[in-house]
């Protein structure tokens, strides 16, 4: 390799004396032509023999390494996914005293407690009105009434727990808009639980009793921090009963 000790940039340059004429128009030697081209032929010159060979080999065997773990981890993964259960996110909220889930993908938005205007002969115990979420107009409905369940009321259990410790648990109101098949409804719940993440296997069937009854949407069932989740049919609470019951209204 030719040896770059014995250039200008090393002996009237920069690293030099520093008499080069040049200097006072390009101020650094890495501004001048020579310095540039210099670059040029070292990154253009012959590559030593044997160095071209040595690479390729190198290349082919990290790339014959990383092909073999991708291969062995995609494998792994069709594997597991034959084995394993679908993993389903769920939102999990109350209305009045039951715990109900909904698939977090027909969720759009969680807000707090808006306004509900009520439409002149259209609404009804179930369809309450319309609600302004962020200059949107949507359709209010009142979950409870559709699933017919009764008033929240506070829990003695946790009366007594709040005057033992001395504090009071702060519940807060929201409001959940979801969408399905590009139609958006918005409903008051009493508490939000969180996001939660289950195996198919923590689903379970409803009782006998429960899945004849007519007026009856829970699709599955599931246990949360000792609490009993009802899994709701979202196509035949929010797509079917309830089209219909605006439609009737």
């Amino acid at each position: 390799m030719e040896d770059f000790v014995n250039y200008c940039w090393n002996e009237i340059g920069v690293s030099g004396d520093s008499s080069c004429p040049e200097l006072k128009t390009v101020i650094h030697c890495r501004n001048c032509p020579a310095y540039q081209a210099a670059g040029r032929t070292l990154l253009q010159r012959e590559s030593p023999q044997g160095y071209v060979e040595e690479w390729t080999n190198i290349l082919a065997q990290d790339w014959e390494q990383s092909a073999a773990k991708v291969e062995k981890k995609n494998s792994s993964l069709v594997k597991k996914e034959t084995i394993d259960d679908e993993i389903i996110g769920l939102i999990i909220f109350r209305v009045s005293q039951e715990w109900l889930a909904l698939p977090a993908w027909v969720i759009k938005e969680i807000t707090h407690v808006h306004p509900i205007h009520t439409l002149p002969h259209r609404s009804n115990h179930v369809f309450a009105g319309i609600v302004n979420i962020r200059g949107e107009i949507l359709m209010c409905i009142l979950l409870r009434n559709l699933l017919s369940l009764p008033p929240a009321e506070l829990n003695d259990k946790n009366k007594e727990i709040d005057h033992e410790v001395s504090i009071v648990p702060v519940v807060y109101e929201r409001m959940i808009v979801i969408e399905i098949q590009a139609n958006r409804w918005v409903f008051p719940v009493d508490e939000i639980l969180g996001v939660y993440r289950f195996s198919s296997k923590k689903l379970h069937d409803t009782p006998v009793v429960i899945s004849k009854t007519p007026d009856t949407y829970t699709k599955k069932i599931l246990t949360v921090e000792g609490k009993n989740i009802n899994y709701l049919d979202y196509e035949l609470v929010f797509y079917e009963l309830l089209f219909y019951t605006l439609n009737r209204a």
